[in-house]
């Protein structure tokens, strides 16, 4: 089977103009099908404080009620997906942007009221890989920016490592699936402060005792908890560190294990 690698870039990559660019550039330049995932940065939140739209925040993740919906959808699946397209084709790199509703590719329900009500927020139900595939095959780039629907019409705010790690498993039926998490940090670190403290390989095992110890917690964790969903679901491989990672042999990042 050939490798698929499907690489998600967070916010510090996008909120920068300069670091997008040299991204974008080494991403092209990556050999072998791929697949782009981007979340959406600031630039919501901006474009929102300049509209007078509230943000609601609760434990780090956005309250997204239909106005924020408005917001996210202009912003990510217009500014920044179609600019991220635009500068893979200024590099060769022939690419098409998508949200989960074009070719109904990602599926969804509104999230679930238990505790807290996220509003217009999706979680994953199915990945529809028929058009993803003849994408890849045709030499195409899908990028995806962190949206979805529920097939009655309804665009949802969904978690962009989520869809990453959605996509890398619904696709490792037919490809050998490399999953790269791209931030601003060399990987998951020991000591925060210190960027040397890159701690290289966490299995399941080693994951529980470094969040007891409290060295992993708050953000980290659902962005370890989906990279170990997509491990234990036959990805081969999933990568946490900087782009470094994507082509310097000797940089440091994280590798997750089963």
């Amino acid at each position: 089977m050939k490798t698929l690698k499907v690489i998600k870039i967070g916010g510090n990559i996008i909120d920068n103009d300069r670091v997008l660019s040299m991204f974008l550039k080494v991403f092209t330049e990556l050999k072998g099908p791929k697949i782009l995932v981007h979340g959406g940065g600031k630039f919501a939140t901006r474009l929102a404080e300049k509209m007078n739209i509230p943000i609601s925040m609760v434990e780090g993740r956005r309250i997204t009620d239909a106005a924020t919906l408005e917001i996210i959808t202009m912003v990510y699946a217009g500014k920044i997906n179609k600019s991220i397209v635009a500068q893979l084709q200024k590099y060769q790199c022939n690419a098409i942007g998508f949200t989960g509703a074009d070719g109904n590719t990602i599926v969804s329900h509104k999230r679930i009221v238990k505790t807290i009500d996220y509003g217009y927020v999706g979680d994953i139900d199915a990945v529809n890989t028929k058009v993803i595939s003849a994408l890849i095959e045709a030499e195409v780039t899908p990028v995806f920016c962190a949206i979805t629907h529920n097939e009655k019409g309804q665009l949802l705010n969904t978690n962009a490592d989520t869809i990453a790690s959605e996509l890398a498993i619904a696709l490792s039926n037919d490809y050998n699936v490399e999953l790269y998490y791209c931030f601003e940090k060399n990987g998951v670190l020991r000591d925060v402060e210190d960027d040397n403290s890159v701690i290289e390989l966490i299995d399941s095992e080693y994951y529980e005792k470094l969040k007891l110890e409290h060295i992993i917690y708050e953000g980290m964790i659902p962005k370890l908890d989906n990279c170990f969903h997509a491990i234990n679901a036959n990805v081969k491989k999933v990568c946490i560190g900087k782009v470094e990672m994507l082509f310097q042999q000797n940089s440091r990042y994280t590798t997750i294990q089963k």
